[in-house]
């Protein structure tokens, strides 16, 4: 199974990473840009799927791959 996961910040958390890219594509002639969140992208290859893969998954993202108070994932799967 191949699962990929999306870390993003929270709506409610500054993102001055984000801000920075949202200046420089505004700057570089792309004003039409709004909002630029930056995160993580993973892809995890793993034997085994099923319910409690996917439990597991979600542990692993929770306790590793993100930091819950700041950070929101999604995991989707193949």
């Amino acid at each position: 199974m191949k699962a990929r996961v999306v870390v993003t910040p929270k709506a409610a958390v500054l993102d001055p990473q984000g801000a920075a890219v949202k200046e420089a594509m505004q700057h570089l002639g792309m004003p039409e840009v709004k909002n630029v969140r930056i995160g993580k992208y993973l892809e995890i290859d793993v034997n085994g799927d099923g319910a409690e893969m996917e439990q597991r998954l979600h542990k692993l993202c929770r306790d590793l791959l993100s930091n819950p108070v700041i950070e929101d994932y999604q995991l989707l799967k193949e």
